[in-house]
């Protein structure tokens, strides 16, 4: 597809395929068979691409309430292009969702349409970030954490979330990187920015144990070779977290405890999931099946 302008492109009301932030986009899982793996419970692929999705939708979200905040203009680049990286994960892992589920609910739908209870991000996901130290801090825990997730799940033998989780680790990859840069910046920098930054490792702590507590739907779908144990997640997570917090002079790191609970993961979430919904939402849900 083609324009002469970038009016066109945006005004362009041809394409069908339209997200409901008004933009097309090509099928990057062109040629990719969208079957089933053979004995996979549909409502467990369908929850499990739904918490994955939900994870990145939700943190894409966060990343972009940041875009007019970062320190420099380069930073607000950086924050706006993760979210897109994020964003685009969230629309292939809720499209396969929907395609799971066999409802006719397509990704529109499934972000625009559902209630605070049916999201199953991890609650790391959707906190809100007091000032620049907490946000670089929370990017880099999630981005450790996906990026062992999306390495291991590219060998799924769903051929969809294999192809997604592939196409995830290069983007995740620079994630992490950009963090963790910023994390160790801060942290070996003034007196002021390591204290704010060890506040943030602080406050972030207490969310990290529900990264690795097993779903019954992580379990049963890991068993089959469709999803990936988080729990088998840990212990990578720990090496590369305390390299990067003793770099940060700010090591060694607290032992992340684990959690009896997967609060997000059932739908449990603090009012703050609710403040991102009524903004993400609101205009979906005030002009029903508008497209501009």
């Amino acid at each position: 597809m083609a324009f002469d302008d970038a009016y066109d492109a945006l005004t362009d009301h041809e394409d069908d395929a339209r997200w409901a932030y008004g933009t097309g986009f090509s099928d990057p899982l062109a040629g990719v068979t969208a079957d089933l793996p053979d004995g996979v419970d549909r409502a467990d692929l369908t929850a499990y691409c739904l918490m994955l999705g939900d994870d990145a939708l939700i943190l894409s979200h966060r990343l972009q309430q940041w875009v007019t905040r970062a320190p420099e203009l380069e930073d607000e680049l950086a924050l706006a292009n993760i979210g897109l990286d994020l964003l685009g994960q969230a629309r292939l892992l809720l499209t396969r969702a929907g395609m799971a589920e066999g409802r006719g609910r397509d990704e529109d739908e499934l972000a625009m349409r559902r209630s605070l209870s049916e999201f199953r991000n991890v609650r790391l996901a959707e906190r809100a970030d007091d000032d620049f130290a907490h946000l670089v801090a929370r990017l880099c825990a999630f981005s450790v954490w996906r990026l062992e997730l999306l390495q291991r799940l590219s060998g799924s033998t769903d051929p969809m979330l294999a192809a997604i989780a592939a196409k995830g680790v290069k983007e995740v990859t620079y994630h992490r990187d950009y963090a963790a840069q910023w994390v160790v910046r801060l942290g070996d920098g003034t007196d002021l920015s390591h204290q704010r930054m060890t506040t943030a490792i602080d406050a972030l702590t207490p969310l990290l144990g529900e990264l690795f507590e097993p779903h019954p739907v992580e379990s049963r779908l890991a068993g089959a070779g469709v999803a990936v144990d988080p729990a088998g997640l840990r212990a990578t997570f720990d090496e590369v977290w305390a390299y990067v917090l003793t770099t940060a002079t700010l090591g060694p790191a607290a032992p992340v405890s684990s959690s009896a609970h997967t609060d997000g993961r059932d739908g449990l979430h603090g009012p703050e999931l609710g403040e991102i919904l009524d903004e993400m939402q609101g205009l979906a849900r005030s002009v029903p099946g508008g497209a501009w």
